[in-house]
């Protein structure tokens, strides 16, 4: 299969290559409902040393770089609560999280949250943490440019592969909210 953005010699729709996604992600993938099937999402095998968005884009292509998206894990808190929430923008901004995330948590501070709490609350590795699959009761913050485009590149769950997905279908996960503002210059 020919990967529908970038130059990738292993490209495979997610279905087909479950044994290779962490559970959460492989589990969502089996239970998928969007608008968008699954086998619309496509999963291409890269290298897990090149993984953070600079030196990818670096081996698989500058013009990557405006397709790709970060997924990152923030805490909110208020009082002695706490809520873990995730965060979707294009890899060319910055998350807003003392300003739009924290707005839209009704939290008093926001932070990211720690390498430990990510990856353990996740399940998923650190610098491949994706949108599909995390728990369902976190909301899913996603910056409308994301939505807006046609393939976007985000982790696949482990440093070693990328999804490449449909941009609408970020709007239709769980808990989804598509706000502006989130992804800053």
């Amino acid at each position: 299969m020919r990967a529908p953005i970038g130059q990738f010699d292993d490209a495979t729709p997610v279905p087909d290559c479950l044994d290779t996604l962490t559970r959460p992600v492989a589990d969502a993938v089996r239970q998928w409902r969007g608008s968008v099937p699954a086998d619309q999402i496509v999963y291409v095998d890269t290298e897990p040393e090149w993984a953070d968005t600079a030196t990818f884009v670096e081996h698989y292509g500058q013009d990557l770089l405006d397709r790709s998206a970060n997924c990152v894990v923030v805490a909110g808190k208020r009082g002695g609560e706490s809520t873990l929430a995730a965060c979707v923008v294009l890899s060319t901004t910055r998350v807003d999280v003392n300003g739009a995330v924290r707005r839209q948590l009704g939290a008093r501070k926001a932070s990211f949250a720690s390498m430990d709490t990510a990856t353990g609350e996740t399940g998923m590795e650190y610098g491949g943490i994706t949108p599909i699959g995390l728990p369902a009761d976190w909301p899913v913050l996603v910056d409308p440019a994301v939505v807006d485009l046609p393939y976007v590149l985000v982790g696949s769950g482990r440093r070693r592969g990328k999804l490449l997905v449909p941009g609408k279908v970020f709007a239709e996960l769980p808990n989804a909210v598509v706000l502006e503002g989130l992804g800053v210059a």
